[in-house]
């Protein structure tokens, strides 16, 4: 693209070229949360799959606490709590796990696909839950009018974060996805988006001419989007390592864009779907203006707040770096430290170079150094898990938990000020308890 499409690109590049930041990598005791945790979005997504944990009494009180779930309510997720004797192998758990399946869809005629999810227990005992789903798959293609689909993927502790739980269930989808015709054209999204700002996008990509689009995961686990050469793929979050390599395999094109967070953010990632569909210069200009122009009025309220301000970013949901980008060149605040789980750089360049010169960033974690950092570096505002929150906050720091950034719509223009708001809120609060 040249005109509005070049605009952008000469927008993005306003990072230094050539300055990549130096990368601390560090390996330690880290402090992250629970695979499982991802279940609490995937599950409201995905309206007809059931997600069934097979883990301790542990997996269950923290699904749970997580999800808020209320008394009267009956959730699309379970655990399947391994005993004692399942964990000495004095029973035999895969005809145990049939039982409990077997009840459950006899009870819930509305699950179309169920996930058998691992744990860490799971893990450690080697239960092989791939197998266990292709034989139950295989039993229900005899059910009469009540067939399910039994895929597998792990959300075990001891190899995720808890946002790299999404991404082993999404790739478990990925060989579900009906072959598309030779050169049949198809752009997928991929990564958890609130119905809300699927809607969003998708009306922008409707204005923008670029067709048709799909949506992994959807609502629909029965409607699965065709793959194949003519897909081109957006990632909206930055956590599909596997999924990635999973869908170029089989011959997807994966466009290259920094994340939708943010003005700048957003319409890099469209112009990159743009780009790829010779959408005009005009075309692009008069789709995203206007929303573009709304989302900066809306944020002024809060950069007014946060501009000089300093933050820390430690390691917990990998949206770090794309979130830092956008807090730092359309919100003014000052990035002390940076850290993220693991940097995909495939995945992370386009942000890394919009990222200012001199970040302190941070790949992987040391609980006990990065602590010391920040009580010496006393930043106003650092982003970690909850379990880190309460000390810091005792320190008289101030912290926003890293888990709402994923449960809370912040993609989009339009969800911009919503995204900043979130930052500012302890700031605001911390005033006024002053005050």
């Amino acid at each position: 693209m040249s005109g509005s499409g070049a605009a952008v690109g000469a927008h993005l590049d306003q990072g230094l070229p050539g300055t990549a930041p130096v990368v601390l990598r560090e390996r330690g005791q880290c402090e992250v949360f629970c695979g499982l945790s991802s279940i609490v979005w995937l599950h409201r997504k995905m309206h007809d799959a059931f997600f069934l944990v097979v883990g301790s009494r542990t997996c269950a009180h923290l699904l749970q606490s997580a999800a808020g779930v209320m008394i009267f309510a009956e959730p699309r997720f379970a655990t399947a709590i391994l005993q004692e004797r399942d964990l000495a192998g004095m029973a035999d758990c895969m005809e145990e796990l049939d039982g409990v399946v077997t009840r459950l869809l006899a009870r819930r005629g509305d699950i179309r696909t169920l996930f058998l999810v691992g744990s860490c227990p799971s893990e450690v005992i080697k239960l092989d839950l791939h197998k266990a789903a292709e034989r139950l798959t295989r039993a229900q293609a005899g059910v009469e009018g009540h067939q399910v689909k039994v895929l597998a993927f792990s959300g075990s502790g001891l190899e995720t974060t808890f946002t790299q739980g999404e991404d082993q269930c999404v790739a478990a989808l990925v060989p579900e996805l009906p072959r598309a015709p030779v050169g049949e054209r198809n752009l997928l999204v991929v990564g958890t988006l609130a119905d809300v700002v699927q809607d969003q996008f998708g009306r922008l990509f409707d204005a923008l001419d670029i067709g048709p689009v799909h949506f992994l995961p959807g609502t629909d686990t029965r409607a699965f989007p065709p793959l194949g050469d003519g897909t081109s793929v957006l990632f909206a979050q930055p956590f599909f390592n596997e999924t990635a390599g999973l869908l170029a395999a089989r011959g997807a094109r994966l466009l290259s864009a920094p994340f939708p967070f943010g003005v700048e953010g957003t319409l890099g990632w469209l112009a990159a779907a743009a780009r790829a569909w010779g959408v005009s210069d005009a075309r692009f200009d008069a789709v995203t203006a206007a929303p573009a122009a709304r989302a900066q009025r809306a944020l002024i309220r809060y950069t007014e707040v946060l501009a000089g301000r300093r933050i820390t970013f430690l390691p917990d949901s990998q949206l770090e770096i794309p979130l830092a980008r956008f807090l730092a060149r359309e919100c003014g605040m000052a990035l002390v430290e940076v850290g993220t789980p693991y940097l995909d750089r495939r995945a992370m360049q386009p942000e890394l170079d919009l990222l200012p010169a001199g970040v302190r960033l941070v790949e992987g974690q040391d609980v006990d150094r990065q602590l010391e950092r920040i009580a010496a570096d006393r930043p106003d505002l650092t982003v970690c898990g909850l379990g880190l929150a309460n000390p810091l906050e005792a320190l008289g720091l101030r912290t926003k938990w890293s888990i709402e950034l994923v449960f809370t719509p912040i993609h989009g223009f339009e969800q911009a000020a919503d995204l900043a708001e979130l930052f500012a809120r302890p700031l605001i609060r911390s005033a006024r308890l002053k005050v």
